[in-house]
């Protein structure tokens, strides 16, 4: 398969190449091919002429997105836009990678894809726009919601272990709850789905629903750091300046429902992680 991979220098991208190694791919990072440019982005990839384009090119500081709002926009919705035009233009399926920011967070349980959609932050609103234009220009189109994601590059868990080093105190947000996800778990999934024609909007998490500070508690437990000392911390004790949602795991509805499986718990992904 002739695939081509928008944001590869992302994890979610590196996770992608080391998964489709034997497929011919062009991996492209922003140094590579600039989404916002519409001329480029179409000549880029309609030259290429892939089977499949999986964008996972974001712009996601989330905070940052409160008051860069055109930029935030402008990655995740025009740029969203130019990749789909041009998957229209050369008939590839296109995967977009969307997140679970794109819900409001308080309806109590679980999201599956046929909840209400209520993005509260800027960035959430700029990343369920991507959606809904990819929707309006190509049909061969995976819409893969995900969350907390881990993987190679900075995240999380990486910022645990580095702060668990430096420090025997850790304040740790404690009243958002949802689902953290390996990347190369998720790289699986996005690979299982352009191999197939069953489109559609498909939520892609680790099983299993945790907080923040009881993620970080797993971390240090699996690593053997029972020295570090954790405390918990209320969102708005953060102080952050974009809203997040409170509760947002993800159902992995449609995956049960199209192919008869889930993702398999995110503890036993993370252990695999920093196993490795």
């Amino acid at each position: 398969m002739k695939v081509l991979i928008t944001g590869a220098n992302g994890q979610l991208g590196r996770a992608l190449v080391k998964r489709l190694q034997g497929c011919q791919i062009l991996a492209l990072g922003s140094a590579d091919m600039d989404i916002t440019d519409c001329k480029k982005t179409f000549q880029t990839i309609v030259s290429y002429r892939p089977e499949a384009v999986i964008h996972a090119a974001a712009y996601t500081s989330v905070d940052a997105a409160e008051t860069d709002v055109h930029l935030a926009y402008a990655v995740n919705a025009i740029g969203t836009q130019n990749v789909a035009a041009a998957c229209l233009e050369c008939r590839a399926k296109l995967v977009y990678v969307s997140t679970d920011y794109v819900f409001d967070g308080l309806l109590g349980r679980a999201y599956h894809e046929f909840d209400q959609t209520n993005p509260q932050s800027v960035y959430g609103k700029s990343k369920l726009a991507g959606e809904r234009l990819a929707r309006h220009i190509v049909n061969r189109l995976f819409i893969v919601r995900t969350s907390w994601l881990y993987g190679d590059g900075n995240n999380f868990v990486k910022t645990m272990l580095r702060l668990g080093q430096e420090k025997e105190e850790l304040r740790v947000v404690n009243d958002q709850y949802g689902c953290p996800t390996n990347v190369a778990d998720l790289a699986g999934v996005i690979v299982q789905l352009i191999e197939g024609k069953r489109y559609g909007v498909y939520h892609a998490a680790n099983f299993g629903v945790t907080t923040w500070f009881d993620f970080a508690r797993k971390i240090f437990a699996l690593t053997g750091n029972q020295q570090i000392r954790l405390l918990p911390q209320s969102t708005s004790e953060l102080g952050r300046p974009a809203p997040r949602p409170a509760y947002s795991p993800l159902h992995n509805f449609m995956l049960e429902l199209t192919y008869g499986q889930q993702m398999r718990p995110w503890e036993e992904a993370l252990n695999e992680y920093l196993a490795i």
